[in-house]
C-alpha cells in the first residue's frame, strides 16, 4: 500500500512539472518580441477585441486616434510604451503616434475582430537611430522639433477665427490651404448643417474649422462620436447648441487630418 501511494505521489509531482513546463512555454511564446522596422509605410496592426496590444517605441510618444473610433478603442502612453485595447470590432482607422523630443510621426492603420489569438509584444525600431537613456532621439531630425502639436493647431485655428486682426499672427510652417464652402453632412441624423471656414496645413498635419448650426428646435449637445469622417481630433468651440433660430444656434469644430479635408470627411 505505501509503495502505490509512492507512486501516486511521484507522478503527482512529474505532472505537476510538466505542468509548469507548458504554463512557461505558452508564456513565453505569448511575450516574445515582434521587432518592426519603420520605413515611412503605414504600418499594419490588426487587434482583437478584449486584449491588450503592446507596442514600444524608440522614445516617448504621443497617440492620435480618429473621433470614429474614440469610445471603442482605449490608447494609453507611458515612456514610450504605447497600449491600445479595443472594446469592439472596427474597421481600418489610422492612427498618427508622434515623438515628443524629434516630432517624427508613425503611422499604424489599426483594425480590431472579435476573433484571435494573444498578440506579441511589438517594437518599432528605426535603422541607425535608437533613443537614448532620457528618451531623446538621436536622429538629427532638429529641424522637426518646432512641429506643431493638436493644442497648437487648434490655437492658432481659433485666433485666426475670432481673434481681433491686430492680435493675429502668422506662424512659421502653418500655412493656408483651399477649402470647399459648401455644405458637408459631417454630423450623424442631419439634425446639424456644416460649412468648412477655412483651412490650414503643418508639416503633413491639416486642421479645419467648420461652422456647425442647429437644424432643429431642440437645444443639441454635440458628441464628437456622431462625427463623420476620419479625424485625429475634433475639438467643439461650444459643445451645446440652443434651437434654430437662437443667436447661440451655431459653433465651429476644429478637425485635425492627417489628410485634406475633401478626403476626409
Amino acid at each position: 500500500m505505501r509503495k502505490k501511494t509512492s507512486n501516486h505521489s511521484v507522478m503527482a509531482t512529474w505532472l505537476g512539472v510538466a505542468l509548469l513546463l507548458v504554463q512557461s512555454l505558452a508564456h513565453a511564446e505569448t511575450d516574445a518580441l515582434e521587432r518592426i522596422e519603420w520605413k515611412k509605410a503605414p504600418i499594419r496592426l490588426e487587434l482583437v477585441v478584449g486584449q491588450e496590444q503592446r507596442i514600444e517605441f524608440p522614445t516617448t510618444v504621443k497617440v492620435g486616434v480618429p473621433a470614429s473610433v474614440q469610445g471603442v478603442l482605449r490608447t494609453q502612453s507611458v515612456n514610450g510604451m504605447v497600449y491600445l485595447l479595443a472594446h469592439t470590432s472596427f474597421g481600418s482607422n489610422r492612427l498618427m503616434v508622434r515623438e515628443l523630443d524629434s516630432g517624427r510621426i508613425y503611422l499604424l492603420d489599426v483594425t480590431a475582430t472579435d476573433e484571435g489569438g494573444p498578440g506579441h509584444p511589438i517594437q518599432i525600431y528605426v535603422t541607425g537611430e535608437q533613443g537614448s537613456e532620457n528618451g531623446q532621439a538621436t536622429g538629427g531630425n532638429e529641424p522637426e522639433q518646432e512641429r506643431p502639436d493638436f493644442i497648437q493647431l487648434i490655437r492658432f485655428d481659433a485666433q485666426q477665427l475670432y481673434a481681433p486682426a491686430r492680435l493675429v499672427k502668422d506662424q512659421p510652417g502653418i500655412v493656408r490651404v483651399p477649402v470647399s464652402r459648401d455644405p458637408v453632412d459631417l454630423y450623424h441624423g442631419g439634425s446639424v448643417e456644416g460649412v468648412p471656414l477655412a483651412a490650414w496645413r503643418a508639416n503633413g498635419l491639416y486642421v479645419t474649422a467648420v461652422k456647425f448650426t442647429n437644424r432643429t428646435e431642440q437645444a443639441l449637445t454635440l458628441d464628437p462620436r456622431n462625427l463623420r469622417g476620419t479625424w485625429l481630433t475634433a475639438t467643439f468651440q461650444h459643445h451645446r447648441l440652443f434651437p434654430k433660430g437662437d443667436e447661440a444656434d451655431t459653433t465651429a469644430v476644429y478637425l485635425i487630418s492627417a489628410r485634406p479635408f475633401g478626403v476626409s470627411h
